[in-house]
């Protein structure tokens, strides 16, 4: 009797050693084969990096010290928040989006505005320009669609099918929720140029996207494109899309200036001093784009929380804020309205002016009578 249960329990650790070692083949299989994960840096990649004061000992790194490394509980814990329902994380309905005709946006001139697709993702038209700007189009913030949440919208303002030719494509960094594969696949023959941090140009060529359409910068560096000055700053966050190549893209923020407008968009960053420096050497800005949601006090240096985001706000100067960073995605456990609630209360204490408008609502900069309404 007892030798049959020790030949049990010897069958049983071998079938667990086999499903385990199985498991460990598909991830691996997966992560090498799929292209969603994208492109590694070559020897002469990182030569160019290695000059950046931003890189150290094969990783970039950010300016103030940040704790990345959740503890093994905080870990467990951030797991099962992402993946458990929980109430008013996500909204209980798909929440309404504004069309926009691939028409209205080529026949467009007029002054400076932008059309919000959720989260961070904008058209931002100006000087006759089309940016886009961390274009992340796609269903799921995830390398499959089995390891990340629905978009809060079935719809998005315009199907990137029918969205015209762009000028510029400017992305933060690589995270899955700014920087999407299949998106980029639709878009890459309509855009003329793409810009990035150190790094993420990499991800990009391996989708395609050839060398003399990716430019590359380091915080703090300029490019013009004809009359327009994009400018990449710092951010405080992180990247990587799988499961060691954290950190070896960079990330940043961004300004993006014209003749009659100065803009700012954050990225993803948690609060720190830099946003002071940014408005310090290129505020006072007339619109920022503010990361505003996907925040837990398990991970407090590379996200704000609302009230942080109202202070970053006043840092770097800005006229008006548009919360972004919230109403697409579930990344975080709070409630999907705590984000932009949490800060109508801060800035009216701040007395700073906030822009909430619908997904797929168009916005623009010069108008002095916003109104915003409750939509959520």
């Amino acid at each position: 009797m007892k030798h049959k249960f020790l030949k049990y329990i010897k069958r049983m650790i071998i079938g667990i050693g086999i499903f385990i070692g199985i498991v460990i083949l598909v991830v691996i299989l997966f992560i090498n084969l799929s292209p969603q994960f994208g492109g590694k840096a070559t020897k002469e990649q990182k030569a160019i990096y290695e000059k950046s004061e931003n890189y150290k000992e094969d990783r970039f790194v950010n300016i103030a010290k940040v704790q990345l490394d959740m503890s093994f509980r905080d870990m467990g814990k951030s797991l099962v928040g992402y993946f458990k329902p929980q109430s008013q994380t996500t909204p209980k309905e798909n929440l309404p989006v504004q069309k926009i005709d691939s028409l209205d946006i080529v026949k467009y001139i007029g002054d400076t505005r932008l059309i919000w697709f959720g989260h961070s993702a904008f058209l931002l038209q100006i000087d006759t320009k089309n940016i886009l700007i961390d274009p992340m189009f796609g269903e799921v913030p995830a390398p499959h669609p089995m390891l990340g949440s629905k978009r809060f919208s079935k719809e998005l303002p315009i199907e990137i099918e029918k969205i015209p030719e762009i000028d510029a494509v400017l992305i933060s960094h690589d995270h899955y929720d700014h920087l999407d594969y299949d998106s980029i696949k639709k878009l890459k023959n309509k855009v003329k140029m793409f810009y990035t941090p150190l790094g993420v140009g990499v991800h990009l060529e391996k989708w395609g996207v050839e060398k003399e359409r990716i430019i590359e910068l380091d915080w703090w560096q300029e490019i013009r494109l004809e009359k327009l000055n994009f400018i990449c700053t710092p951010a405080q966050h992180f990247s990587g899309r799988g499961l060691t190549d954290r950190t070896k893209t960079l990330w940043s923020s961004w300004v993006i200036q014209s003749k009659t407008d100065n803009i700012f968009f954050s990225g993803d960053s948690g609060y720190g001093n830099h946003f002071k420096e940014i408005g310090k050497k290129y505020g006072p800005f007339d619109f920022a784009m503010m990361e505003c949601g996907q925040y837990n006090e398990m991970w407090p240096d590379v996200h704000m929380f609302p009230e942080e985001t109202a202070q970053a706000g006043l840092d770097v100067k800005a006229k008006k804020i548009m919360p972004i960073h919230w109403g697409a995605f579930k990344l975080a456990m709070h409630a999907w309205t705590d984000p932009i609630e949490r800060l109508s209360k801060k800035a009216k204490e701040l007395n700073i002016d906030i822009v909430a408008p619908r997904i797929g609502e168009t916005v623009v900069l010069n108008n002095e009578n916003i109104v915003n309404q409750v939509w959520w």
